[in-house]
């Protein structure tokens, strides 16, 4: 059993950085929330759907990025827009084609002719302007490069609206950290971390220094020093927080729940 007693609620509204190492079951959690893969057991809801039951209301309102979307080879990337789009409400025809041309392609090339990160580049670009309320994507920058990942965070940010839910299932923790607002750590099949970034930088401090300071919750070697995390007492400013530090620190179980979230006056979330 992959998943046992998993446990997990997403605020509406929030981009939502969905972190694991492979093979930990990311693509399969969002399989489930998208209804293409059941339960054996527990229920899952997304707002007032449920998923396993693929209802039109519910398949008009989410979109599923993954490596496998079918597709026609003889489609041009117009065509796709036009026969795709009607399934959409609210897929705004000229979103897409600002986003295409954020990526540098055009609408005449067929999909055939397209690489592997060009394909994932339209299909980006459609997902996001079908305007869904839940958008899930499985590992979005695979197959892009440098520039087109610095793109990816432009047009995301750019045209998401703030009554979506995006859901980002990635192990390249630096492609999502300016991106989301909170994390989700998925290992040994629950969710070991799941905070608000905001929460984080207020409870948490992330440094680097030669020497190692005093109750450092974890720390790695880092040149000639250490980078480490540490509790925030009130005097000290926020930092901003090191994404890849925190994914290690749960995953080697540095990090309590008690440890991040106590506080001086013992306020928790």
């Amino acid at each position: 059993m992959l998943f046992e007693g998993l446990q997990w609620s997403v605020p509406e509204g929030s981009v939502v950085g969905l972190l694991g190492k492979n093979g930990a079951g990311k693509s399969t959690l969002l399989h489930l929330l998208s209804g293409l893969l059941f339960p054996k057991s527990g229920t899952i809801a997304l707002g007032q759907h449920i998923p396993k039951d693929r209802r039109p209301a519910f398949l008009e309102d989410i979109f599923f990025l993954a490596d496998d979307i079918a597709y026609s080879g003889n489609m041009s990337i117009g065509e796709y827009r036009k026969v795709m789009g009607a399934f959409y409400p609210s897929f705004d025809s000229s979103q897409f084609d600002q986003i295409l041309a954020d990526f540098d392609l055009e609408k005449k090339v067929k999909l055939k002719e397209l690489s592997l990160g060009e394909r994932k580049k339209v299909f980006l670009s459609f997902g996001l302007s079908t305007n869904c309320r839940f958008l899930l994507f499985d590992e979005p920058t695979n197959g892009l490069d440098i520039p087109s990942k610095s793109v990816f965070r432009k047009v995301v940010a750019g045209n998401l609206k703030d009554e979506q839910t995006l859901i980002i299932s990635t192990h390249l923790v630096a492609d999502v950290e300016k991106l989301i607002d909170r994390v989700a750590i998925l290992n040994d099949g629950k969710i070991q971390l799941d905070a608000d970034l905001l929460e984080l930088s207020d409870r948490l401090l992330f440094s680097s220094s030669a020497n190692l300071p005093d109750e450092t919750l974890h720390a790695e070697k880092f040149g000639t020093g250490f980078q480490f995390i540490k509790s925030r007492s009130n005097h000290e400013s926020q930092t901003p927080i090191n994404l890849e530090l925190l994914f290690n620190a749960v995953l080697n179980k540095s990090l309590s729940k008690e440890s991040i979230f106590q506080t001086q006056n013992t306020e928790v979330l």
